[in-house]
């Protein structure tokens, strides 16, 4: 069985095909980070024009790449929310009517759900239950996952995402969109620890997140020791950096005990950031816990996890219709 996947929730327009063994046969990207680095972040309207734009050529590439005929595709999966609603309904859209015009199944997939279900696509994947953490731009949120169909919601944040917290602080710094890489990079080059931001851990026992307090202790700080250097910003970047590893790793280890999982995986864009993995990892060890990550290209978001996804469910008879919609939030 061939799946094609259609992911188009935020600034990536991407197609993926991924066979039954769950082999990725190819996997296509169209970025636009180029064009909303101008802006500091993601413009909607501006996103949506350019899924438009791409999203034939895209798809068209994925099967190419794939070495498959479109008769060959046995199911569709698309991103159906969260996400941008615009960007969304370009790829679910295009989506509906390629699978109806090929009386294929339809998979509207929870973008979510995909960010997990890339743990599935490599050698080594986690088994049955385990704890996941979701973590990127727009989802800061931590999973106990018992099956293929089953996710627990545990843990959420209640404001900034840690991803929109990267971006954000690294807006304060100069260092340009995406922030996450910046930041890590920047925080790479200093050595000394002298600043030390606040870590946020909200009452005890709760696995939720807010990372608000700690974006508004950045600007604070900055304010008042203004960043003549690199070597300020670094210094900034490192503190800010720790406090966020700090956090998630404390929120992730404590779920695991709560549920006595000896295994986590981590997925989303955030997870590309090997400092945070080194941490977990250094950290988990010590409990006898196994960390799962991605490789980089599955971190961020792509059609191979949607894809992988969309085929589970296709699979089970999760399918919808030409009725059904796109979700800027998770439906509870």
């Amino acid at each position: 069985m061939c799946i094609l996947g259609i992911e188009s929730s935020c600034d990536e327009t991407a197609a993926a095909v991924v066979d039954k063994e769950m082999r990725i046969l190819s996997s296509v990207i169209a970025s636009q980070v180029d064009v909303h680095r101008q802006y500091g972040g993601v413009v909607p309207e501006l996103a949506s024009r350019m899924h438009s734009e791409a999203i034939t050529p895209v798809v068209e590439k994925a099967v190419h790449q794939a070495g498959i005929a479109v008769t060959d595709l046995q199911g569709v999966a698309a991103t159906r929310g969260p996400g941008l609603v615009g960007a969304l309904l370009v790829g679910f859209n295009f989506a509906k009517a390629f699978a109806w015009a090929r009386e294929l199944p339809l998979a509207g997939v929870n973008h979510l759900e995909a960010h997990i279900h890339s743990l599935f696509l490599t050698d080594c994947a986690p088994d049955f239950p385990f704890i996941a953490l979701v973590v990127s731009g727009g989802h800061t949120n931590i999973y106990h996952v018992s099956a293929e169909n089953r996710f627990e919601l545990m843990g959420q944040t209640r404001d900034d995402a840690a991803g929109e917290a990267f971006d954000k602080v690294a807006k304060m710094l100069g260092l340009g969109y995406p922030g996450g890489p910046a930041i890590e990079e920047m925080a790479n080059t200093q050595n000394i620890n002298d600043i030390r931001f606040p870590r946020s851990l909200l009452e005890k026992g709760s696995f939720d997140f807010s990372f608000s307090g700690l974006k508004s202790a950045v600007a604070r700080h900055i304010l008042e020791n203004p960043v003549k250097d690199d070597a300020d910003k670094a210094r900034v970047a490192s503190a800010f950096q720790a406090a966020v590893i700090d956090v998630l790793c404390e929120k992730l280890i404590g779920a695991a005990k709560f549920r006595n999982c000896r295994q986590i995986g981590i997925s989303g864009g955030v997870s590309a950031n090997q400092t945070f993995v080194a941490a977990l990892t250094g950290r988990t060890a010590k409990k006898n816990i196994r960390v799962f990550a991605p490789p980089l290209s599955l971190c961020g978001d792509n059609a191979a996890m949607v894809a992988a996804r969309g085929a589970v469910m296709i699979r089970d008879g999760q399918t919808c219709g030409l009725d059904h919609d796109v979700f800027s939030r998770v439906l509870t």
